[in-house]
């Protein structure tokens, strides 16, 4: 299988005033091309922290990241952001939607910054918001979408560049607990598809869904284990 992810003896130290806090001690791990991973940890564990450094929206004091063999201490803040838009795909709690615009110019915008031209946007963002089952809500705004469908908007963003990474930081924080299970059966779909899934979350019903479970506790890695088989999931059976 290979690794995508690989973190060697990594550590992250911020300054806080005169004291210094250790977010992450030397933590090595390496997750799998194709993998469906939980992160899990209680607040100030760790796990957020680690979120941020393997979606490259901070540096490690020191210890190396792999990025799909790349080294990302051997590259550049703007190189970065182009590997980051490129390769993975980030979905938030908060959803992060322009509230103003619709499901489809939400979707679009990652593409918009790539430069790819209008028509070729229109038509991928619509076949990712398909792909989540909301063929039928293109042109909603936010405002006009329950919380399950923002997400999957977010989802559907999150997929456009077709990246080799999904990274989810608590994406169902803030939905029901129906909607949660839907949420998480369309990851379960998309690592059925070869995607390789990263989810973060303080819920052990929901670290369930991935395959492998990873738990912080004080910057470091304590538990490190395979997840019981759930049955196949059909994305049809979920409700858009």
């Amino acid at each position: 299988m290979g690794h995508i992810i690989k973190v060697d003896n990594m550590k992250k130290t911020y300054q806080l005033g005169d004291q210094q806090i250790q977010a992450l001690a030397g933590v090595s791990l390496e997750i799998g091309r194709g993998e469906f991973v939980a992160i899990m940890g209680s607040s100030g564990s760790g796990k957020s922290t680690m979120m941020n450094l393997l979606g490259c929206l901070d540096k490690p004091t020191s210890g190396e990241y792999y990025l799909d063999g790349q080294p990302m201490s051997k590259v550049k803040d703007d190189q970065q952001a182009l590997i980051r838009n490129a390769k993975i795909g980030f979905v938030f709690q908060s959803f992060n939607l322009l509230p103003r615009t619709t499901a489809l110019e939400n979707v679009e915008l990652p593409l918009l910054y790539a430069g790819i031209p209008s028509r070729e946007r229109r038509s991928r963002a619509a076949e990712a918001l398909q792909s989540v089952g909301l063929g039928n809500r293109l042109n909603n705004k936010p405002n006009e979408l329950s919380g399950g469908q923002q997400q999957r908007v977010s989802i559907a963003r999150a997929l456009i560049n077709n990246p080799v990474i999904l990274l989810a930081d608590e994406p169902t924080g803030a939905l029901d607990t129906q909607t949660s299970r839907e949420i998480m059966n369309i990851f379960r779909h998309l690592h059925a598809q070869g995607k390789t899934v990263v989810v973060v979350t303080h819920e052990p019903e929901i670290a369930q869904y991935a395959k492998r479970i990873v738990r912080f506790r004080d910057g470091q890695i304590f538990e490190d284990r395979p997840v019981g088989s759930l049955p196949p999931v059909d994305l049809a059976e979920v409700r858009p």
